[in-house]
């Protein structure tokens, strides 16, 4: 019962954090600002801590640090190759560059889900510790799946459609655990890989264009905001 009930708060987080970010997208650049700073603050303060943790005994640094940036040329060169070669007015291909990135918050809500249900097999307290930091971020992923699909001309209707596949993805990856287990010296890369996902999607895309047209004193405070918030969750979660 207490899995179950945790699965249903990480899909209703997702999905209020989301419902947020649509009825306030005509401050889509603050919108932007904040998801930039959330991203970016999940991959400093989330991800690349729980890697080095999970991975220390079977990595060193070095390998660790070659995952993170391999994770970010990847996600570079995905980016140039399929996405960045068209015009920016070419509507087809900015959708499809949204729906890439809105794949890849989703991907590592998955991740977050199977980290619940493998923390559980390791114990109650332990299960409950991860599912609390999970829980702290699932808002700020909903806003940024929205502001992904809406940074590249979606419509609020696809937007709702990826923030669904958002909010359901942690329940799966949380039901998966059941069938299979990730080692934790592959699950480390795999973060590490993420990391740097995330600091591209907030650094080369949503930061650049929050700040595009509009003055830069708010959605720098917004920036701002999303790190301490993603700051904070994740502190008092492990508290």
């Amino acid at each position: 019962m207490t899995i179950i009930s945790i699965a249903l708060a990480t899909f209703a987080a997702t999905l209020l954090g989301g419902l947020f970010a649509l009825r306030w997208s005509d401050k889509l650049h603050l919108i932007l600002g904040f998801s930039a700073g959330a991203v970016i603050g999940v991959a400093f303060f989330d991800l690349m801590p729980e890697a080095l943790e999970l991975g220390g005994g079977y990595w060193n640094l070095d390998a660790l640090m070659i995952a993170l940036a391999g994770g970010f040329v990847l996600y570079l060169l995905l980016d140039r190759l399929f996405f960045m070669h068209c015009h920016e007015e070419d509507h087809d291909h900015r959708v499809q560059r949204g729906r890439f990135g809105a794949g890849s918050l989703s991907l590592h809500s998955f991740l977050d889900g199977a980290a619940i249900g493998v923390a559980f097999h390791v114990s109650p307290v332990v299960g409950a510790v991860v599912a609390s930091a999970v829980l702290a971020h699932d808002f700020s992923d909903g806003i940024d799946t929205v502001g992904m699909i809406l940074r590249h001309g979606g419509t609020k209707r696809q937007a709702f459609k990826w923030l669904v596949v958002d909010a359901v993805a942690p329940v799966l990856g949380l039901a998966s655990t059941f069938l299979f287990t990730i080692p934790e010296s592959t699950l480390a890369l795999v973060l590490m890989g993420f990391c740097g996902f995330f600091i591209y999607i907030g650094a080369s895309d949503l930061l650049p264009e929050s700040h595009h047209q509009h003055p830069t004193r708010w959605t720098t405070f917004a920036t701002a905001l999303g790190m301490g918030v993603i700051y904070m969750a994740v502190h008092f979660a492990g508290v």
